[in-house]
């Protein structure tokens, strides 16, 4: 029997800058995603929660919750990006630039933009990303840069100890 483990994700040493990463599986909203999250939020915007009221806007249906888009775009990035990060440093220049509708289909890719060494962490480096979010049509949705610390190689906590 052969054991084949998942993809343990990049770490520092692997990103350089210039590459740009596709992100592999979409992701289709739905009116129960959009809802859920709404109400999870506490966010009280009619143009999500209310139908009725939605069908009577400029968009003539409910606008998905900014905050689900980029959850759900971010997350498509982990594998690629920071499956091994030690922190989120901040996330900048967010720009929504066309609406997300229910039953809009999400992709991703993100193209490192930098990468250097921690100085306060030497196990660690600082890489430099802008990931952009579209939908079914290419239209972009979601645009935004991050810098996340990521583990070197071999200084990641184990999980498969044998």
């Amino acid at each position: 029997m052969t054991v084949h483990q998942s993809s343990q994700g990049h770490y520092f040493e692997d990103f350089v800058a210039g590459d740009v990463y596709e992100h592999g599986v979409g992701r289709t909203v739905t009116t129960t995603d959009n809802l859920w999250f709404t109400l999870l939020t506490q966010n009280t915007a009619r143009a999500h929660l209310d139908h009725h009221f939605a069908s009577k806007t400029e968009f003539g249906k409910p606008l998905v919750n900014s905050t689900l888009t980029f959850a759900i775009i971010n997350g498509q990035s982990v594998a690629d990006i920071s499956q091994n990060v030690i922190a989120n440093l901040g996330w900048d220049a967010v720009t929504l630039p066309n609406p997300v509708f229910e039953g809009d289909t999400l992709y991703s890719e993100s193209e490192i933009l930098a990468v250097r060494e921690s100085q306060s962490r030497p196990h660690a480096g600082i890489v430099h990303v802008r990931t952009r979010g579209y939908n079914q049509r290419g239209e972009d949705v979601l645009v935004y840069s991050r810098h996340v610390m990521v583990y070197r190689r071999g200084h990641a906590p184990s999980t498969h100890e044998r």
